[in-house]
């Protein structure tokens, strides 16, 4: 059975660096890239070129901006580490196709997105590292778009850690593992 680990924090906390060295280690030197980012600006662009750079060669990257269960399934195939970056890009991923308004559909299509993400996971044989941010330490945002996407990918983060052997939180470079201090009830 696979295993999975989370790894959170904000904004440029160090949490990509982190989970790609702590990939590295479970994988021996090498892992798969589950990358769910989509170039629409040359913002992406530009950032997208900053990761593959900084990877290097010990890398096989699976593009999955949708469906990405598929690509955590084909690349334990071959590999004992899978790093998928990021969560909240695949939430955004499917906000940005889905309507707004209807809020079941968003609320039980996400669901079952995330949850084939964790069969997926924990069908593998490999460790997979899923890496997010954490986005609802601000106020409550003030457009509909905003509040849709820090709720889902709040719920997204909460049932990928309920799975999770370990829960990484990174600030300032720093990771800490926070479900070593969880209060269970």
């Amino acid at each position: 059975m696979g295993k999975i680990i989370l790894v959170t924090g904000g904004a440029r906390s160090g949490k990509s660096s982190f989970a790609e060295k702590l990939a590295l280690k479970i994988g021996n030197g090498r892992a798969a890239y589950i990358a769910t980012a989509q170039i629409f600006d040359n913002e992406m662009d530009f950032r997208i070129k900053l990761h593959q750079a900084r990877r290097g060669d010990n890398w096989q990257t699976f593009e999955a901006p949708f469906a990405a269960e598929e690509k955590i399934l084909e690349a334990a195939e071959n590999f004992d580490a899978i790093l998928f970056d990021c969560v909240t890009i695949y939430v955004s991923n499917f906000i940005c196709a889905a309507n707004l308004d209807d809020e079941k559909f968003l609320y039980d299509n996400l669901r079952g997105m995330i949850q084939k993400l964790i069969e997926a996971a924990q069908n593998s044989e490999a460790t997979t590292i899923f890496v997010t941010n954490e986005v609802g330490g601000g106020i409550v945002p003030e457009n509909k778009l905003a509040r849709r996407f820090r709720d889902l990918a709040g719920l997204a983060n909460q049932m990928i850690a309920a799975q999770a052997e370990k829960v990484f939180l990174t600030v300032a470079g720093i990771a800490i593992d926070i479900k070593k201090l969880e209060e269970k009830l």
